[in-house]
């Protein structure tokens, strides 16, 4: 999704980062927001986002351990730091744990959008084309069910999903994935299948020219009325309203 989660100690710096986005050619992107790796990790399963901005210094985590779990949670994910620390071996480390990007603050508008062009854009362009087209196979990692069902309905959104064939895909009865999912995403399954429906319409809203119908049908909603309640009831807005707000005057 064309998501960007910011996890910093700085509120202020995570402010200005959001405020360099939403003034750029990049203002279609959806801002997630943490100041802590604990919630930034259940904002990361939440929304699966584009890119993460990351500080190294985190009040509960090791920041290069925290990107290093999210490349391990998608391997694919441009993970950008955004630090104060100058020191050659802590630029060196994140690299070599695949990093995108090591930038030091303060950061200026130049840098943050010339990092983007290079590792944001390709990336975004393939999650359209995949969000159109999804079909991958998915294997189940029974150690965890709850990120193996986050996956599948990432995956297969698209489709008509109900709770027992996700609860049938992690071998889980639907009462008990039911609870786990809760307590560890914040949502039902229900929910964040309906979440992650209007996150994917958003992405198409904002990138594409389909129109409002087909996007309804290439995210799963049964009709393009329930499309819209469901999206205004979420964004506050209608999709032609939200997707208005992004063309350029």
């Amino acid at each position: 999704m064309a998501d960007l989660l910011i996890v910093d100690n700085d509120k202020v710096a995570i402010n200005e980062i959001a405020s360099i986005v939403q003034k750029s050619k990049y203002r279609f992107l959806s801002i997630y927001k943490s100041n802590t790796a604990k919630r930034g990790m259940l904002l990361l399963k939440q929304s699966q986002p584009s890119a993460l901005i990351l500080d190294l210094s985190l009040p509960d985590m090791d920041g290069i351990k925290f990107g290093r779990a999210a490349l391990q949670l998608y391997p694919s994910l441009p993970v950008i730091v955004v630090t104060q620390l100058k020191m050659f071996n802590l630029a060196q480390n994140a690299l070599n744990s695949g990093f995108s990007s090591y930038l030091l603050k303060p950061l200026t508008k130049n840098e943050l959008i010339e990092t983007f062009d290079r590792v944001l854009t390709p990336t975004i362009s393939k999650e359209i084309n995949q969000g159109l087209k999804s079909n991958q196979a998915l294997s189940t990692d029974l150690t965890n069910p709850i990120e193996s069902a986050i996956q599948f309905i990432q995956n297969q959104y698209h489709e008509t999903l109900t709770l027992k064939q996700v609860s049938d895909k992690v071998y889980l009865s639907p009462s008990y994935l039911s609870r786990l999912f809760k307590e560890e995403t914040g949502m039902t399954v229900v929910e964040y299948l309906l979440f992650v429906r209007v996150q994917k319409a958003k992405d198409l809203l904002r990138l594409s020219s389909l129109p409002i119908e087909a996007i309804a049908h290439h995210t799963g909603f049964a009709n393009p009325s329930y499309f819209a309640t469901a999206f205004k009831k979420l964004v506050g807005k209608t999709p032609s309203e939200y997707r208005e707000q992004f063309h350029w005057k």
